[in-house]
């Protein structure tokens, strides 16, 4: 799989959710594009995983 042009390995299948927790992002704060298509938050607990998924996760933060 290769997330933010980087690729890591998953030995299983896990959801979106909890490979966002695994590392270390606020699911709150993050927009994700899985395979070019735009997750919506309500699925990150069924959006299941796979080695061939391409992911771009962006992060947003508060300032002023």
């Amino acid at each position: 799989m290769h997330v933010n042009g980087q690729q890591i390995i998953i030995k299983n299948k896990i959801s979106l959710n909890e490979f966002l927790k695994n590392k270390g992002y606020d699911t709150q704060r993050v927009a994700v594009e899985k395979n070019g298509v735009i997750i919506p938050k309500k699925s990150f607990e069924t959006e299941i995983l796979s080695d061939n998924d391409k992911l771009e996760i962006v992060c947003f933060v508060g300032g002023g």
